[in-house]
């Protein structure tokens, strides 16, 4: 056709980047590793996936940094500064759907039991809310333990 150039299609990551500036990768403070929030994370195969994956993963220590609502089911993306038992610390993102007592006890600082994929490090991490609290207080008992020396 005359003058005619095909346009790039935005992938679902760029597209909700442009529609919510807030959950883009900068204003999350991660880098181009993460995959980006889906906008429906049930319609995607990869969110599907990568959710699947990381309730195996390996557990980590979280400190909630922030959130940001997704929509009012609530579905929130949590920021956590993760800290591992093998000394690795990272900036995870949680995709979580909560309850509204959930939501309401949020709080930065708190430290919470995620679960991530040491093989691929993209800085997605979800809620481990099926671990044994014995595990959690080994882990952060490990974790201190390693700071002091």
């Amino acid at each position: 056709m005359f003058g005619s150039k095909k346009k790039r299609r935005a992938s679902p990551h760029e597209l909700m980047a442009q529609l919510r500036p807030d959950l883009s990768r900068e204003s999350l403070g991660v880098g181009p590793d993460f995959p980006g929030v889906a906008p429906n994370p049930l319609l995607s195969g990869d969110a599907r996936k990568r959710n699947a994956e990381l309730r195996t993963g390996a557990l980590a220590l979280g400190v909630l940094v922030d959130w940001r609502e997704v929509n009012s089911n609530p579905r929130v993306v949590l920021m956590f500064d993760v800290e591992t038992a093998g000394g690795v610390s990272f900036r995870g993102i949680a995709d979580e759907d909560l309850t509204i007592t959930e939501l309401t006890r949020l709080a930065p600082g708190q430290t919470l039991p995620v679960r991530y994929r040491p093989a691929v490090m993209d800085h997605c991490v979800a809620l481990a809310r099926d671990v044994d609290p014995a595990q959690v207080q080994q882990l952060s008992d490990e974790i201190a333990s390693r700071k002091q020396t």
